[in-house]
């Protein structure tokens, strides 16, 4: 008997978002440790965008290449994470049923831009809270994953004064709302036309990147965490109080190296992969539910419109997150 086939978007080559394409594929079998989920919602995040267009900090072009696939790309379907349906569970899981609703992630593994997608079942996988759609659950998981990652590296504490640069995006909006969960005067910079809305998750303070240079403030914060990449620690590092930290969420080969010697840098470490756990994503779960973070959904696209999607990511100028419904 033929194997049974699924829907997917598929890419062959680097290059824009024409290049990606919907395709039938294998379905995917679990193993004994294994649930297999059917999707309803995904997203399209900057990564995704980033290696579809090989687009990579200035440095790392080659060791990425390396990783990803150097004449084209290793792995074909794109996808961070996911929100759906156990359909199906190994022999020796005993953690999910078929019929749980769950949220899930496979990391840089990707493979989310398809109508099924195994996880291992002590993986990121959590359960999604009664009364919240699969599309709000999604929509929290990549920029809230890495906004607890950074401010817990970055030592946050109630009270301090922390400038999130990007608090638009899909990161930024999770950081605003996280930031004050834990008790700190939160600023965001963002556009003019996004002042509100950083202004109604929370913000004390909203600085229009057009019309003010935040970074000419002296002594202002505890913490200044940077999700865009326009504000290196050279630019910023006058902004800080004494012993104040710069997550620096993404930066290029030379921003890294030297950032390892400077101690107010927190950037990304080889513990990363810790992050990708239940224990995370069920946090950010009990969050959802508590009504602590509010899911920020700039467009819904179907499976076959991801093109337009990734198109829009392209702008840089989507807020929160891009969710793709698959069934």
């Amino acid at each position: 008997m033929p194997p049974l086939r699924m829907k997917a978007v598929v890419f062959d080559k680097y290059g824009p978002p024409s290049v990606l394409y919907v395709k039938e594929v294998p379905k995917p079998v679990p193993t004994d440790d294994e649930i297999l989920i059917r999707i309803h919602a995904t997203t399209v995040n900057s990564g995704d965008a980033r290696v579809r267009g090989l687009r990579v900090p200035r440095g790392l072009g080659i060791p990425v290449r390396l990783k990803l696939g150097l004449r084209g790309p290793r792995q074909p379907v794109l996808g961070f994470d996911l929100a759906g349906e156990v359909e199906a569970a190994g022999s020796n899981v005993t953690t999910f049923t078929p019929g749980a609703r769950v949220i899930g992630s496979a990391g840089f593994d990707f493979g989310c831009h398809a109508e099924y997608r195994c996880l291992p079942a002590d993986g990121a996988v959590a359960s999604i809270p009664e009364g919240r759609s699969y599309d709000e659950a999604v929509a929290v998981c990549f920029g809230g994953v890495t906004a607890l990652y950074f401010l817990e590296r970055g030592r946050l504490q109630p009270g301090e004064r922390i400038l999130v640069n990007g608090a638009s995006g899909a990161v930024g909006t999770m950081a605003v709302q996280l930031a004050k969960h834990v008790g700190a005067v939160v600023t965001g910079v963002c556009s003019a036309r996004n002042v509100e809305l950083v202004r109604s998750l929370g913000a004390d303070n909203v600085i229009d990147y057009e019309g003010e240079d935040f970074a000419q403030a002296t002594d202002a914060y505890d913490v200044v965490m940077d999700t865009v990449g326009n504000a290196p620690f050279s630019r910023v590092k006058g902004t800080l109080k004494p012993g104040g930290r710069f997550l620096m969420v993404f930066g290029n080969l030379v921003q890294m190296i030297h950032g390892r010697f400077q101690e107010a840098v927190v950037g990304s470490g080889a513990e990363d992969s810790a992050l990708f756990n239940a224990e995370t994503f069920q946090h950010l779960m009990d969050l959802l539910d508590a009504r602590v973070l509010r899911p920020v959904i700039d467009r819904t696209f179907t499976l076959e419109e991801i093109a337009e999607a990734h198109a829009l990511v392209d702008t840089g100028r989507k807020r929160g997150a891009i969710v793709i419904t698959v069934t």
